[in-house]
């Protein structure tokens, strides 16, 4: 740098960047605290207008409820106990009551399902061939039914931890990583038949017994994984028989006196309208 007839030095390029740095500094700082400020400004603004959004539902919202009801006996028991006495009538056989007159005698059975193990024994002496009979003087032989146990019970077994007291207040909570849990139905049914005129017992008779079972499964928190009798009867009880045509019952009552024609055997109604037997509704 010259000044008149003089040359003055100049500052040195090192001094002049070290005042530029502070205020590079300051510039930064001024930044950062902007950015700051707008980030907590929309923050602000989203949580504001979702809070507000949560409230405006709460008021706004109403409930509804349905009132259910089960039954006494729930129907997984029951259906475990009717596939036991089904397993267990399977190992008895009844063909030779073909052609007898035969009487159900049920007065030394007592169990749960009675009325379903004695219609099912009544049932099956029917497909071998044989005649019920409701008094005893007019069979040819008579069949004792007993029980030896009609009835469920259910197991539990996990993996993980039991819960833990340990001394003052504090509790270690129980862990199950994976658990079972079982019920199972048994039925043990004994029979004996005799000659109902000379009381002569007609072969050894016996005891059948039988198992059915219904596991569930859960493996950290997921299930149940069923399997079991239960499961697979259920399954094959939902699939349809190739060929079986389905009849449905008809959503409207109609009835015939007897010796009429179907034309003219008709019901009216009080609304007027007639509905042949045919189920067309005619006014």
């Amino acid at each position: 740098m010259t000044v008149g007839a003089r040359r003055v030095p100049s500052a040195p390029t090192c001094a002049r960047r070290s005042c530029r740095l502070p205020m590079r500094i300051v510039d930064f700082g001024s930044r950062i605290c902007r950015a700051g400020f707008r980030y907590t400004y929309s923050m602000f603004r989203y949580y504001s207008r979702f809070l507000l959004t949560a409230g405006i539902l709460v008021c706004c919202s109403g409930c509804a409820s349905t009132v259910t009801s089960n039954t006494t006996r729930t129907a997984k028991e029951q259906m475990l106990l009717s596939e036991a006495v089904e397993q267990s009538l399977s190992k008895v056989d009844f063909s030779p009551l073909a052609g007898q007159n035969v009487f159900v005698e049920e007065k030394y059975l007592e169990c749960v399902d009675k009325a379903f193990i004695v219609g099912s024994i009544r049932h099956l002496v029917m497909r071998s061939g044989g005649r019920l009979m409701d008094t005893r003087n007019d069979a040819d032989v008579v069949m004792e039914l007993r029980s030896g146990g009609v009835g469920t019970d259910t197991s539990e077994a996990y993996v993980g931890t039991p819960e833990i007291a340990l001394p003052g207040m504090l509790t270690i909570p129980e862990i199950r990583l994976a658990e079972r849990r079982g019920q199972f139905g048994y039925a043990k049914i004994g029979m004996v038949i005799y000659d109902a005129k000379t009381r002569e017992v007609l072969g050894d008779g016996g005891m059948a017994m039988a198992q059915s079972d219904d596991n569930n499964w859960h493996i950290f928190g997921v299930g149940p994984i069923q399997y079991g009798s239960l499961k697979d009867n259920v399954s094959k009880a939902r699939q349809r028989v190739p060929g079986m045509r389905r009849r449905r019952v008809p959503t409207m009552i109609t009835f015939e006196n007897r010796g009429r024609s179907t034309e003219a055997a008709r019901i009216q109604y009080a609304g007027g309208g007639l509905i042949p037997s045919s189920g067309e509704v005619s006014q």
